[in-house]
């Protein structure tokens, strides 16, 4: 698959989000699990998302991940239990996206590192 990447400015977005830990052939489980928590307490809180879920890695022990899990929303909301509210921040950012399964997702990082290499 061809990816298109580019940079982009983005605004800083209000997230709520949850910091797990995981191997990472479990990710595809983990990641709807938590995308799936994290929509119900969206629903009940009355809020609305604000953009495409997303993950930070913390490191790359490929079994034991120590990653962040979520979502913008569309306004702050306090957290709940595991949930935790935070921000991305604003600034200028290299994107790319991904159609399809979690697992084909690997040609698409390694698009985005390259063109993030190649523009600074």
């Amino acid at each position: 698959m061809n990816y298109q990447c580019e940079i982009k400015e983005q605004a800083a977005q209000p997230t709520l989000s949850i910091r797990t830990r995981a191997a990472v052939q479990d990710l595809p489980q983990v990641m709807g699990q938590v995308f799936g928590e994290i929509a119900q307490y969206v629903e009940r809180a009355g809020g609305q998302f604000g953009g495409a879920p997303f993950a930070a890695y913390y490191n790359m022990d490929m079994q034991d991940l120590d990653l962040e899990i979520g979502f913008p929303v569309a306004a702050p909301l306090p957290g709940e239990g595991r949930i935790r509210p935070g921000a991305l921040p604003g600034g200028h950012v290299a994107t790319v996206l991904h159609v399809g399964p979690y697992n084909a997702v690997g040609p698409a990082y390694e698009a985005l590192t390259k063109y993030a290499a190649d523009h600074g």
